[in-house]
């Protein structure tokens, strides 16, 4: 399970966005984590780099799974259903549900999706 945010848990360098000029103020090697934006998607995609999006609609995790997102971060319920596709069509991308706090961790291992991480992260 992947657990992004976490003070007891080291975790992978991310960076949060609004626009694309923001990605020039990124560490080198960060994740870039961002509100679902086709132009930000398509950059990202088109630069090689490592990307989360968080998505609203199951149209959009498609979208970011086929352009190579390294994580479609959503919220409940919606992250049950993208898990189900996911697993159906064998996305690349990890799925990641937006957590509040620790106590939540259970409920996303008991509904078997890829990771969780804490919405702090998130801008």
């Amino acid at each position: 399970m992947i657990i992004l945010g976490d003070n007891l848990i080291p975790f992978e360098e991310t960076f949060y966005i609004s626009f694309i000029e923001e990605i020039f103020n990124s560490k080198a090697n960060s994740t870039i984590l961002f509100n679902y934006d086709e132009k930000i998607l398509k950059y990202c995609f088109e630069n090689n780099l490592a990307f989360g999006v968080i998505v609203n609609t199951l149209k959009e995790s498609i979208y970011a799974n086929s352009l190579q997102a390294k994580y479609i971060i959503c919220t409940k319920p919606l992250d049950k259903s993208i898990q189900d596709i996911a697993e159906n069509y064998m996305f690349d991308s990890k799925i990641l549900s937006i957590i509040e706090n620790c106590d939540q961790l259970e409920k996303i291992a008991m509904d078997k999706i890829d990771g969780a991480i804490y919405k702090n992260l998130l801008g």
